[in-house]
């Protein structure tokens, strides 16, 4: 029980790091520019292998960028011990 104590503390320590470098003007002048640097919004499909490999690398930065900026402490925790789960998505006033 303290080491899983001991790796929730870690991720959560990792992400108020990754929230302090990119929550700031500068760090979203970064991301805009890795965004497009590592196509968040694109294929990275290449019909050469290694430029397609290059490109997916480039992205998976990229999206765990993302992981830390956007989930939970305990989203991030179970993501890294290889666990699934599923994102529920807030529910609109109107429901």
């Amino acid at each position: 029980m303290a080491q899983s104590q001991a790796a929730k503390n870690f991720v959560q320590n990792r992400k108020r790091a990754y929230q302090l470098c990119f929550s700031s003007p500068a760090g979203q002048e970064i991301l805009i520019d890795l965004a497009k640097f590592c196509r968040a919004a694109e294929s990275c499909y290449h019909d050469d292998a290694r430029k397609h490999a290059v490109l997916e690398g480039r992205r998976e930065v990229f999206l765990r960028i993302q992981e830390n900026m956007q989930l939970t402490v305990d989203q991030l925790y179970s993501l890294y011990a290889g666990n699934h789960f599923i994102v529920q998505q807030p529910e609109s006033e109107d429901d």
